[in-house]
């Protein structure tokens, strides 16, 4: 278990360090070619931080460890509100200018909905992993419509996270350096039978072999100690955001990765086979005694976190200390009982 609580923590450091360079890279060759520093920055503020957790959900996917990927593609997204939200608000409060955020929300709301409603039959078939694939790009492209509208000072803001070196040799060195460091950590971070790395054999280690012997099941192995895992990096860079007064950005994160995480990550899983979901018996007695629902109390706890979220961006756009720590509370108590409940 030391080995591969070890190999694990190596993974993370490599997913973050291999993420960095894959972002940098990608923004300067994208600047290159000729795309904004707007559309550029979005991209990156949005999206482009979930790339290790794409990364090892794919992986896991690869090597038939599907529930395991839907784990942590779900709660990476209660991670993202409750733990990296909470911790950067707790740093320091957050205050959002970026209206477009609040549609954002919605999208992830309906999402989450769609995702219980397609999947109510135990399954995600690929004509509907493509729908959700290409509802992200319907995504992408609104946003970027609704944010040329912003404020120009928050146009600039988004602007300058495209920053970096446009040289395109040591660019494609970042890009390819990135690519091969998420793909060495998401596979020391998946491990299991018949994953091997350079002729290693990692099948006692890695998340499902921790998994095992917490005694969680492939679906809260990456619901939990996976999620958390992947979602340190993003925590960090949070709080510096936040101490930054740079609150747009990281509300812009928590709900653009958020949204990847559904639509591409879910989505793209269903669109290259169709897969089966675990289905949770659930009951409303005396008002139904009985009826299931794909990834359960997991998929609904995501869904609240996400709506915790409404108040805040139909009021006044900040997220004070004390709203930070209760985030962070709820997250703690949700894991707890998720623990409790998997004895």
């Amino acid at each position: 278990m030391i080995l591969a609580v070890g190999l694990f923590a190596l993974g993370l450091v490599l997913l973050a360090l291999g993420g960095d360079s894959i972002v940098k890279g990608a923004s300067g060759l994208s600047r290159k070619l000729g795309l904004s520093p707007f559309t550029t920055g979005l991209v990156l503020v949005a999206f482009a931080t979930s790339l290790p957790e794409l990364a090892v959900n794919l992986t896991a996917a690869l090597h038939g460890q599907g529930e395991l990927a839907l784990g942590n593609a779900v709660g990476s997204n209660t991670a993202n509100v409750g733990l990296t939200l909470g911790a950067a608000a707790l740093a320091a409060p957050l205050v959002m200018r970026w209206q477009t955020l609040n549609r954002l929300l919605w999208i992830l709301v309906l999402g989450t909905v769609a995702v219980l409603v397609l999947g109510a039959d135990g399954r995600l078939s690929q004509v509907e992993g493509l729908a959700m694939l290409l509802a992200f790009v319907g995504v992408f492209f609104y946003a970027l419509m609704r944010s040329r509208g912003e404020s120009r000072e928050l146009r600039e803001d988004i602007a300058r996270f495209a920053e970096t070196s446009t040289l395109p040799m040591q660019n494609v060195i970042r890009f390819v350096l990135g690519a091969l460091l998420l793909w060495i950590g998401s596979l020391l971070i998946v491990g299991g039978p018949g994953v091997h790395l350079f002729g290693l054999d990692l099948s006692d280690v890695g998340a499902s072999h921790i998994g095992q012997g917490m005694g969680l099941s492939p679906v809260l192995t990456g619901l939990i100690p996976v999620a958390i895992g992947t979602a340190l990096p993003e925590v960090a860079a949070a709080i510096a955001a936040a101490r930054r007064g740079q609150g747009d950005m990281v509300m812009g994160h928590v709900l653009g990765a958020s949204v990847f995480n559904i639509l591409v990550v879910i989505g793209g899983m269903a669109a290259f086979g169709s897969i089966d979901l675990p289905m949770t018996q659930m009951s409303l007695k005396p008002l139904v005694s009985s009826f299931s629902l794909p990834l359960g109390y997991e998929l609904l706890a995501a869904l609240a976190f996400a709506l915790m979220l409404y108040p805040v961006l139909r009021g006044d756009m900040r997220v004070n200390r004390t709203e930070g720590g209760l985030l962070l509370l709820a997250y703690a108590l949700y894991v707890a009982v998720e623990l409790f409940a998997s004895r």
